[in-house]
Formats: C-alpha cells, sequence, structure tokens
C-alpha cells in the first residue's frame, strides 16, 4: 500500500484524524482539492463550549477543549488558547427555566457550571450591559476560543509532517476504487494511491465525495455566517465569550473588536453538487442583513454589535444531520470507508477528540465507549428533501430550549 489511511479533505476534522491516525505508528496522506483549511474550518469562530446536548457530546467537547489547551505536549506543536470562559445569557422566563435545566445536567456529567446574576456580566464583560432585572446566567470557567481559527489548521498540518503525514493540497480526489465492496485506492487528477482505510472528511463536499465510491453520508450543507467589528479600544481582548440563548447569537473579543454571529430561521441550504465543479466556499453567497437582525436583537446589551463598523464579514458550510449530532464512522456498503462530518455548528471545536475517537476506531478496530452512536447507518435510506428540511430545522433550533429541550444546548 502506498499509504495505511488517506484523508480526503484538510479541514480541521480531516487534520486531526490524519494526525491522530500518524500518533499511532500509521502511514497517512491527507488530500484537499483546495489549501488546508481555506473552507469551513478557517471561516469558523474558533469558541470551545463544555456543554453540550448529550452527555457523550458533552464528553467529546470537554476532551477537545483539553486537547487544544495541551496540544503541544502530545502533538509538538505550539497552539494559542484563550482560556476565556462563557456566560449564557437568559433573557425570558422560559428561556431562564431551561438554564436551570441545563445546569442541574450538566452537573450530573462533571461540568463545571455555575448560576450567576447577569449583573455579573456588566461587571465582567466590557462590551456586555445586561438590562437591568431581566433573565438569568450561567458561567462556565472551563470555555476557550481560538483567536484566529487558522491557527489550529496550522497546528495540525505541522504536527501531521512533524509525525510523517503527508499534507497535500490543491490535489481534488477524482476518484475511489472499490473492489469486492472494499475501497482500495484513491484517484487524484495527478496520482493513484492505495491505502488500507480511506476517510472522507471533505467537508460540505463529504456527500459527494462517499458517492464516488457508491456510499452515502446523511447530511446537508447549510450556510452560517459571522462578523467581527472594528477594533474598540472599548472592548477588552480578555473578556469572556457571551451566548444568548434567546436571541441565538454568541458574541466574542476578536481582532481588537467584536465577534458576532448566530443562528437564523430560514437558513440558506448550499449543495455543492448543483454548483459549478470549480464552485468554493468563496463562492457562497453572504447576507449582510442576516447578521443585522440577529445583532439588533441584542442591541440593547450589546450596542456594538449592531452599530459599530463592520470589518470582516464571513461565512461558511456546516454539514447539518437529521438529528443534529455527528456522522462518525464506517460508511455502510463500502468497506474501508470511513467519515468525519455531521459539524451541526460543532466540528471545529470537537474535532481535537472526534479525529482522536475515529482514529482509535480505524487503527484498533473498535469504536471507543459511546462513539458507535455516531455512525453514518443510524439513518438508513434518507431522502435529499428529508436532509434539507431536517438540517435546516436543526440548524433554526441550535439555540432554540424553549422548543427543543436539550437539542439546543449544542
Amino acid at each position: 500500500m502506498d499509504a495505511d489511511v488517506v484523508v480526503i479533505g484538510a479541514g480541521a476534522l480531516g487534520l486531526s484524524t490524519a494526525l491522530h491516525c500518524a500518533l499511532a505508528g500509521r502511514s497517512v496522506i491527507v488530500l484537499d482539492r483546495h489549501e488546508a483549511g481555506s473552507q469551513a474550518s478557517g471561516r469558523a469562530a474558533g469558541l470551545f463550549k463544555s456543554v453540550q446536548a448529550d452527555e457523550l457530546r458533552t464528553r467529546l467537547a470537554r476532551r477537545s477543549i483539553e486537547l487544544a489547551l495541551s496540544f503541544a505536549g502530545w502533538a509538538g506543536e505550539p497552539l494559542e488558547v484563550e482560556r476565556s470562559g462563557s456566560f449564557l445569557l437568559a433573557r425570558t422566563p422560559a428561556h431562564a427555566d431551561y438554564l436551570r435545566r441545563e445546569l442541574a445536567q450538566s452537573a450530573g456529567w462533571g461540568v463545571d457550571l455555575q448560576p450567576v446574576s447577569p449583573a455579573r456580566l456588566g461587571e465582567q464583560v466590557s462590551y456586555c450591559t445586561p438590562v437591568a432585572g431581566e433573565g438569568s446566567a450561567l458561567w462556565c470557567p472551563e470555555d476557550v476560543y481560538i483567536e484566529e481559527p487558522i491557527s489550529l489548521i496550522r497546528a495540525y498540518a505541522a504536527a501531521c509532517l512533524r509525525h510523517g503525514a503527508e499534507v497535500a493540497g490543491n490535489e481534488p480526489v477524482v476518484g475511489i476504487e472499490v473492489t469486492g465492496g472494499q475501497a482500495r485506492a484513491v484517484q487524484t487528477e495527478r496520482r493513484r494511491i492505495t491505502a488500507g482505510a480511506v476517510v472522507d472528511a471533505a467537508g460540505a463536499w463529504v456527500a459527494q465525495v462517499a458517492s464516488l465510491a457508491g456510499g452515502a453520508v446523511p447530511v446537508a450543507p447549510v450556510r452560517h455566517q459571522l462578523l467581527i467589528t472594528e477594533p474598540d479600544p472599548g472592548i477588552r481582548p480578555s473578556d469572556p465569550i457571551v451566548r444568548v440563548v434567546d436571541a441565538a447569537v454568541y458574541l466574542r473579543p476578536a481582532r481588537g473588536g467584536l465577534m458576532a454571529g448566530g443562528f437564523e430561521t430560514g437558513a440558506l441550504p448550499v449543495d455543492p453538487r448543483e454548483q459549478p465543479a470549480s464552485f468554493s466556499t468563496d463562492d457562497v453567497p453572504l447576507d449582510a442583513g442576516v447578521l443585522r437582525h440577529l445583532t439588533g436583537q441584542v442591541a440593547a446589551e450589546v450596542p456594538v454589535a449592531s452599530a459599530g463598523p463592520v470589518a470582516v464579514h464571513r461565512g461558511g458550510l456546516f454539514t447539518m444531520s437529521p438529528d443534529g449530532r455527528f456522522v462518525l464512522g464506517p460508511v455502510p456498503g463500502v468497506g474501508g470507508l470511513w467519515v468525519n462530518s455531521g459539524c451541526n455548528g460543532s466540528g471545529f471545536s470537537s474535532s481535537p477528540a472526534l479525529g482522536e475517537a475515529l482514529a482509535a476506531w480505524i487503527t484498533g478496530g473498535e469504536a471507543p465507549p459511546g462513539v458507535a452512536e455516531l455512525a453514518p447507518s443510524r439513518f438508513g435510506p434518507v431522502s435529499a428533501e428529508t436532509l434539507v428540511t431536517q438540517g435546516l430545522w436543526q440548524y433554526a433550533h441550535y439555540y432554540d430550549p424553549v422548543s427543543t429541550g436539550s437539542a439546543a444546548s449544542r
């Protein structure tokens, strides 16, 4: 074989999988049709959130924070991580009830989550002044963020090279050879690579890549947007993350200004299979009106988010699954083909643990505890229309605990 493992996709999920496979002593080649991290991963918000919708995802999220903070120790490359902590703010009675349930549930999973007065945000967060007498809040000191998301991609790529993996950008995959029901080789525009295992971590192109081997991955790509304001001396770079659940908005310091993003209703699905062959994330249409609406919902508490001049407006594509959970494991019907996808808005931040888990499954032959629940076989056949409909629903309800219960706390 030319490689024990070929990974298709050099975003956070693909590079993490490759790195962990290399650390396990496997020969690895990573292929991408663009440069590493040039698509969704390099445009992420960079937020790491401990509390997730269920115990498994919470465990993966907390493991990812642990791995990010200790990256230099286990991967051998430096990675700067902001130990900011985060506030979760609810401004309605219904959402306040949700936070109380969140507190009780998360405590059972070992998360350090503390009830605080919303007034504490005004004391601790320079860019946020909660309206007096409204809402409730939780403080999570565990949460962190990576200031520039591309720095994680660069650290992954450097660590891959350090540990013997090849990372090849601008090398599109055009075919996956399947013999006897087993993926045996990957064909690019310039070479054929035989492989013991093939990992599909192609982000928004994940279904397209799986189809090269006759496989199916049940995800729907959906646009996500964020903005960063011009630098503002009133914003402290060390301030915590703030998430306003009833507005579906998140905020953090960024580049001397403020990052603001959120989850709209009626989001835009974008399937690369329906686009020209040259399509990339640069071609995803952006809509500043969406962000103006989202930030307008928190204008009273965070006026700079809606009134401050915008320095950066960027977007990427989330891969949404029908149940809002990751899609990780063997692709049904094609032996040797694996997938790491279904980010559902948390792929970048959960990539350290997801890559570790999938690499352990590939190299050890057995899924780590609980991880088999994320295998794509759990869905069975799903129509394209259903994928989009359910993916859009999951996206719109990302921060909607009143309607969705614990499923909103991703």
